[in-house]
């Protein structure tokens, strides 16, 4: 992957500010590409777009292909005359710092569903064409992913290994009587992806236009319940009755004693080699559209994957198997050619592992953080002095607390020493109103920026020296997580005149 020295922000779009409960495509997203423009940044990184289900982690989505309509601005449905604004100013009219997942879903789907509604009574010749267009496009995966969501509806959410047999196991040729009875929730399935993805990539495009660039985030795995693994059985190892006979995790670690046992469906790779990897190609040149550069996550598991047979509590029970990742990688690298692609490689990292990233040169991540975390057990790898050029440093990621929620429980040991390697006095008062001191962020930010690393990339909480009240995710839980939203009033000029004075020092 050729990479230019740059730098920019960790921002999913949910965490954007807004009035109606959570972060969209609306005028908040352009505020906050105008703020990287300011800031002179380069690089928005998001996480996974996809809809989201249950613990409503974007890294366990009811698709690998479709888009979350949580993400639709509602604001630009009433700009187009889809919605009115007394219909949107009926709930979430605050301002709020988190997000209510169970609320919202509530109310907002009853929303988009008037806007559809609309849409399908009033819509233009124009608009009704474009979005036949879309339908044909997308075809490989949108209309088995709104039947599937269709079935969803009617079985009130359950998931597909839940539903009837009939229903469970899938058809290529879908009863014509079965695609009737739905047709209506198809097509609101289908007008919200359409709306979904003509939002984005305006947003995309905008970005684009002014020199910032897309870095996306593709899961490894698909979540058990989505219409990847419902539609497509032969690409998992499913027994009989359609249970994975293994599911995903990694064995315990840094993060988690017991492991993270994340349940996904471990796919057939025997199949998938002998097709080709048809359904890799489409997905990573589907993903393409909609970012620039993609951060693979779970890189390690194409080289080898801890699967855990079903039923297991923890991932503790598992074991290592092989996987094609290189065969997958030159595949993909022949039907694609250079591969924009940042390989997620933190955890258990072994020379075959190193050498699957090498070969066609994807850059690793390096995490600051762990520098001076003496219980992470690899630091020299992670101090900036030990850096290579095709790598991209992060002072954290959504999986980590933030830089002051760690710093602030770190050993003493840990402290002192990343306070002599980033020459930060020892007189400093550290914390300033629950927030870091603005001078300790900045040695961080600074080690970063300075390191010979050729991207640089910092969560908005750290570059807003936030606690750990506003961490992203805790791995290893599944209530609590993906709910931060910043305050638009954070986003100062001083911090962007700041943050583009750090970056051209550096020449990022």
């Amino acid at each position: 992957m050729k990479m230019e020295r740059t730098s920019g922000v960790l921002l999913h779009p949910s965490s954007l500010p807004g009035k109606y409960g959570i972060g969209s495509f609306g005028k908040e997203a352009y505020d906050f590409i105008d703020f990287l423009i300011q800031s002179g940044q380069k690089l928005w990184q998001i996480l996974p777009l996809g809809p989201t289900g249950y613990g409503d982690s974007p890294y366990s989505s009811f698709s690998a292909f479709a888009g979350n309509p949580l993400l639709i601005s509602l604001e630009l449905l009433v700009e187009q005359g889809l919605l009115k604004q007394k219909e949107i100013d009926t709930g979430f009219l605050e301002n709020r710092t988190d997000i209510d997942f169970g609320k919202l879903i509530t109310w907002k789907f009853p929303v988009l569903k008037k806007a559809f509604k609309r849409f399908s009574e009033t819509t233009s010749t124009l608009q009704a064409r474009k979005m036949d267009n879309f339908r044909k496009d997308h075809s490989e995966w949108l209309e088995n992913y709104c039947l599937f969501m269709a079935l969803k509806d009617q079985n009130h959410l359950k998931p597909w290994f839940s539903w009837n047999t009939e229903q469970m196991i899938f058809q290529r040729e879908t009863p014509r009587k079965l695609k009737e009875e739905l047709r209506e929730s198809i097509e609101f399935h289908t007008f919200l992806q359409f709306t979904f993805f003509n939002q984005w990539q305006d947003l995309k495009n905008y970005a684009n236009r002014n020199d910032v660039k897309i870095i996306g985030d593709m899961p490894l795995y698909v979540a058990h319940d989505s219409a990847d693994a419902w539609a497509n059985p032969e690409y998992f190892l499913y027994d009989k009755s359609r249970n994975p006979k293994l599911v995903a995790g990694v064995p315990p670690d840094y993060f988690a004693a017991t492991g993270q046992l994340w349940g996904n469906p471990i796919y057939n790779w025997d199949v998938m080699k002998e097709d080709g990897f048809s359904w890799w190609k489409r997905r990573l040149k589907f993903n393409l559209k909609s970012y620039d550069i993609i951060r693979l996550d779970h890189f390690r598991g194409l080289s080898e994957y801890w699967g855990v047979p079903f039923g297991e509590e923890t991932a503790i029970n598992g074991n290592w198997y092989k996987a094609p990742g290189k065969e997958l990688l030159q595949a993909l690298t022949g039907e694609l050619g250079d591969l924009p692609i940042i390989a997620e490689d933190l955890g258990i990292i072994t020379q075959d592992v190193i050498d699957l990233r090498d070969e066609p040169g994807l850059p690793g991540m390096r995490i600051l953080q762990f520098a001076f975390d003496s219980g992470e057990g690899s630091g020299d790898l992670f101090l900036p002095h030990n850096y290579i050029r095709n790598s991209v440093v992060y002072t954290g990621t959504h999986d980590n607390d933030t830089l002051w929620g760690w710093f602030s429980q770190a050993k003493n040991q840990d402290k002192q020493y990343a306070m002599d390697y980033l020459n930060i006095p020892e007189n400093m008062d550290i914390q300033t109103n629950r927030k870091m001191n603005p001078e300790l962020t900045w040695a961080f930010i600074r080690a970063a920026w300075a390191s010979t690393a050729n991207y640089a990339i910092i969560p908005l909480q750290d570059l807003l020296g936030l606690g750990n009240q506003s961490r992203m995710n805790l791995p290893g839980t599944t209530s609590g997580n993906w709910k931060w939203r910043y305050d638009a009033e954070a986003l100062t000029d001083e911090l962007a005149g700041k943050l583009a004075e750090m970056t051209r020092l550096y020449q990022r």
